[in-house]
């Protein structure tokens, strides 16, 4: 999810997100976005932590699967109602207000608009030439 806020993001600011400057340049790997959404990976993190510390061993399942040719092996999954409780959570989570007001408004904003607002930052940082960008940060 985190990925696709991203990516939305570098498009709505008109940059091309498989130009990037830390990840590499590989065929089908949108690198700008793998650079941009590290700025946010530790939010991710947290929420990720926070939300498996509620986990039970009941809102898992086990599935045989095919690993290669002539192997099989166990994989454990979130069971489906979990898997849309979790989604849900994520929906809240970029849906949810920091403290860090918008750039016009001055008022608080979601985890989303604040992504978005940084990618254009970050586009007006390239397309103005300057030499120092520094991204605004959420604690």
């Amino acid at each position: 999810m985190l990925s696709w806020t991203v990516h939305q993001a570098l498009i709505k600011a008109k940059l091309a997100p498989y130009l990037g400057f830390l990840h590499s340049t590989q065929f089908r790997k949108p690198s700008l976005m793998c650079d941009f959404q590290e700025l946010y990976r530790h939010l991710m993190d947290d929420f990720l932590i926070h939300y498996c510390q509620q986990l039970k061993m009941k809102d898992f399942i086990v599935k045989v699967e095919d690993m290669s040719r002539n192997k099989k092996g166990k994989r454990v999954y979130l069971n489906d109602t979990q898997t849309r409780d979790l989604m849900k959570q994520l929906d809240k989570f970029f849906e949810s207000f920091i403290e860090v007001p918008r750039i016009r408004v001055g008022k608080k904003q979601t985890i989303e608009t604040f992504i978005n607002e940084e990618a254009f930052l970050f586009a007006n940082f390239l397309r103005e030439g300057k030499e120092i960008w520094k991204p605004r940060s959420i604690v």
